[in-house]
């Protein structure tokens, strides 16, 4: 497959899937097992919210190359679902292209870091995304 050939919204496709798994095992990693807690937790790290404030961190570190790759993905005109601000929108389609990208040209070190990064970025910003994975509603009996 030549992954040069291909168009933003196709690496973003790759891309989504690829780092939404990452986060998956990342949280599962961390012993977070209770299916509601995981998917509320993954949407943080997920969303195209949390996607567009990690590229404000990211974009100052990526190489020419890398930043094309992010711009064809965040260019690549697609209908967001209505809850979702446009821009957003764009911009997380950006880093998915970019995740997309490293994924399918096997840079993997790049990725990994580029991963790593957005994990500390997204647990910065969410302060209570820290907290919960010590402290969840399930690990409290209320009812007894």
């Amino acid at each position: 497959m030549d992954y040069d050939l291909l168009n933003g919204g196709n690496l973003a496709y790759i891309g989504d899937a690829y780092f939404t798994l990452r986060i998956r095992e990342y949280l599962l990693g961390k012993g977070i097992t209770e299916m509601n807690r995981l998917q509320k937790m993954s949407v943080e790290y997920v969303s195209a919210k949390a996607q567009a404030k990690v590229v404000l961190e990211l974009l100052p570190n990526l190489t020419e190359e890398e930043t094309l790759v992010y711009k064809r993905g965040r260019n690549y005109k697609t209908r967001a679902a209505r809850k979702i601000d446009i821009k957003d929108h764009n911009i997380s389609s950006g880093f998915e292209a970019l995740i997309g990208y490293l994924y399918l040209s096997k840079q993997n070190e790049r990725l990994e870091e580029i991963i790593r990064l957005t994990i500390r970025v997204v647990e910065e910003k969410n302060e209570w995304v820290s907290l919960w994975k010590e402290f969840s509603p399930w690990d409290f009996k209320i009812w007894t």
